[in-house]
């Protein structure tokens, strides 16, 4: 999930929802926060191990809003100088459609999605076949192509 900075902001986004280390991980995995995605987030769990967890992580990181980990987890290359939360957004599930390649014996691996949100009040999904990359030894987002 891209979510590159393209406005400036108004006014601060409001605080992250409220999710606990014992929640229901954001990611959809049948697991607790901090055992699933809240680990890689704080560091203590070290870096996801695929491709998909790291997709699956990140997407609770934009759950949760946590800007320095999504930044610690793009590329380089691509990486935004911040993440831009849209304080009218509120992610509400994502659906892993299909995955290649992106396990410990890969360089490379791609995720394709569906994250479901509220805008205003209005559902919507946000479709993207993200690509993912090895660096430094560390699963990292490069960039994805949002199909019709």
């Amino acid at each position: 999930m891209s979510r590159r900075k393209t406005r400036p902001r108004t006014s601060p986004a409001p605080a992250a929802p409220a999710v606990t280390p014992g929640s229901p991980c954001p990611c959809g995995l049948d697991a607790a926060y901090g055992a699933c995605c809240g680990r890689f987030h704080t560091g203590t769990g070290g870096t996801a191990p695929t491709a998909e967890l790291l997709m699956r992580s990140r997407y609770s990181a934009f759950v949760v809003r946590d800007e320095p980990y999504l930044l610690r987890t793009w590329a380089p290359e691509t990486r935004p100088a911040e993440v831009d939360f849209d304080p009218g957004l509120r992610w509400t599930g994502l659906e892993i459609e299909d995955t290649t390649e992106g396990t410990a014996f890969h360089q490379r691996g791609t995720v394709a999605f569906t994250a479901r949100y509220v805008h205003g009040g209005e559902p919507g999904a946000l479709r993207e076949r993200s690509r993912f990359a090895r660096h430094e030894g560390a699963w990292v987002y490069v960039d994805g192509d949002f199909p019709e």
